[in-house]
């Protein structure tokens, strides 16, 4: 291998002796220039070990390959490993995509947003903050680049929404723990960061009413994203100041279920169905954590799999096209009843 630093393209296909838009043209599409053409570009980086610099290759191309997959947590298992699924289909549909989260803070959200404008994506794969996000800066980025919305949706907001039926799978929820104990109460925060927690507590309420039960929520202090500190204190508060009306909680999600989990433990509290069990607790989410808390939680599953496909279809679809549609779409996908040790 040369110790030669190679700078840029041109420096490369004067050293390999290769015309410039032969060599770009062997990166934009390695099949497009002649075998043997191609066999001395490939021994030519593996003696320089030159590698281009894609993004600023892209630059100069009207339609790049990159597309922007931006969440509002990726240290939330639960959002990388949707982000994960996403970003595999995108890299076999022949893309490059580029990761970005914007840690539960609507400026970063808009500094990301600005960020994949200028590399000038294809398209862009969209989980909003929500309740929190600038939507005008949103409404503006998806006015110029075709953007797919998936997890959490803000309405009239880019070409589609892919997602979860959180009142479907509230209400599958509901009715197994109606069915096979005493009613729930639910447990949320007061102001939850995540859109979905809105429609899982309207769900909640309109459920037990049709089933013919009073709505008992319970409502923790907290913001931002450390979801288990604010189950864990906000479970230790609800059950010291006896605030539980039955022996049943539905958490809004599986976090903050598990710092739930977490203060019932530390009271001496087992968690569970059946005899010695003091209390039952649920999730919703099926976060990647909860086969392994103890008990193992029972919970609501995404279908990742096919919220994540479907989300990357549709982008290709839209960039495929060349086309913005004038329709919004938006696709939800039902929920999976997960029953474990905890309820």
């Amino acid at each position: 291998m040369s110790a030669e630093k190679i700078k840029n393209m041109e420096e490369f296909a004067a050293l390999s002796g290769i015309s410039r838009p032969t060599v770009s043209k062997y990166f934009h599409d390695p099949e497009s220039v002649r075998p043997s053409t191609r066999e001395r570009i490939e021994k030519a980086l593996e003696q320089y070990d030159y590698r281009p610099n894609i993004f600023a290759m892209n630059q100069n191309r009207k339609l790049t390959k990159n597309v922007g997959i931006l969440v509002p947590y990726l240290a939330d298992p639960f959002f990388a490993e949707i982000a994960r699924r996403i970003e595999t289909s995108m890299i076999q549909a022949g893309y490059r995509p580029i990761l970005l989260s914007s840690h539960g803070d609507p400026r970063l959200e808009v500094e990301n947003l600005d960020l994949l404008r200028s590399i000038k994506p294809a398209g862009v794969l969209l989980a909003p903050l929500g309740r929190a996000s600038e939507r005008a800066a949103i409404e503006r980025f998806c006015k110029d680049i075709p953007t797919v919305n998936f997890d959490a949706n803000i309405e009239g907001v880019g070409e589609a929404f892919v997602g979860h039926n959180n009142t479907q799978a509230t209400e599958l929820m509901i009715e197994y723990l109606t069915r096979s104990g005493e009613p729930p109460v639910f447990f949320e925060m007061r102001s939850p960061p995540n859109p979905n927690a809105r429609k899982r507590h309207k769900a909640y309420v309109a459920t037990m009413e049709r089933l013919g039960h009073t709505p008992h929520i319970i409502q923790v202090e907290g913001e931002g994203w450390e979801l288990e500190e604010i189950g864990y204190r906000g479970g230790m508060t609800a059950i010291t100041g006896r605030q539980l009306s039955t022996n049943t909680i539905f958490c809004s999600n599986d976090r903050l279920a598990i710092g739930l989990l977490a203060a019932a433990y530390e009271l001496g509290l087992r968690v569970g169905l059946g005899g010695g069990c003091a209390l039952r607790v649920a999730g919703h989410d099926n976060h990647p954590f909860c086969r392994y808390t103890c008990p193992t939680l029972t919970t609501i599953s995404h279908n990742y799999g096919a919220i994540a496909a479907t989300s990357a279809q549709t982008l290709v679809e839209l960039i495929e096209s060349g086309e913005r549609s004038a329709e919004r779409r938006t696709q939800l996908f039902d929920g999976e009843l997960i029953m474990r040790a905890s309820a």
